[in-house]
């Protein structure tokens, strides 16, 4: 059954889904791969679909495959599809172009995040309605972190107290992330980090283990896995 978004929502959601995913292997593009039977991109738009304050949701798809994923995910909820770049920054900026007139609260998110619950999207989107331009979900470093030099030598070891993981969706007041990216330069890999670079303040919220980042092989079996036990 299609999912129905909330007409009164102030949230709207761009999924850039238009990278090749080399990690992976080789096949179809990333968002496009098959978790448990479905594409990751499913998977994703389905969770983000049933988080209550969202409004509109816009995927930033593979030139090649707009007509395919806006075929795809016709089933699941009330989708935009957009041609993405070469780059992620170009597939958030077309795909933010596209929302419409009314959400003031926009939301980045990586379909690779395929198990991202709707309460992380609540949670994001709360804080920047708080008042927070800019908000990132995040998770403590647990790793030792080792500092090295170009020969792989050990320089030190880094304070992990002070680090995080930082996780998707993020979420922005509407009006700070379209002046962050009219004022792009070179391409970043985070959309809070054209906040950063631009000066703005960047909050932190709790993230999630389910939000992981299918990236490698080993990252999909443990995806399955985790779909078998109910995430």
């Amino acid at each position: 059954m299609t999912a129905q978004l909330n007409p009164r929502g102030d949230v709207a959601v761009l999924v850039p889904a238009a990278g090749a995913g080399v990690r992976l292997g080789p096949g179809a593009p990333k968002a496009l791969r098959l978790l448990a039977g479905e594409p990751l991109l499913v998977h994703a738009v389905r969770r983000i679909a049933a988080a209550p304050s969202v409004h509109t949701i816009v995927v930033a798809a593979p030139a090649t495959e707009v007509e395919a994923v806006r075929a795809m995910l016709a089933p699941v909820a009330p989708v935009t599809v957009v041609s993405g770049g070469a780059e992620r920054q170009e597939s958030v900026a077309a795909a933010l172009a596209a929302v419409p007139a009314g959400p003031e609260i926009v939301l980045v998110h990586d379909a690779a995040r395929a198990l991202t619950p709707p309460h992380l999207v609540e949670s994001v989107a709360a804080a920047v309605r708080d008042g927070h331009d800019a908000v990132i979900p995040v998770l403590p470093v647990v790793d030792t972190i080792k500092e090295v030099d170009a020969t792989e030598r050990v320089l030190g070891t880094v304070d992990r107290s002070a680090l995080r993981a930082v996780q998707t969706p993020q979420g922005f007041r509407r009006s700070v992330l379209v002046a962050a990216h009219r004022s792009a330069g070179d391409a970043l890999t985070d959309d809070a980090g054209l906040i950063e670079k631009q000066g703005g303040a960047v909050m932190c919220v709790p993230g999630s283990e389910l939000a992981l980042k299918i990236t490698r092989p080993f990252d999909m079996a443990l995806a399955e896995h985790l779909l078998t036990t109910g995430a």
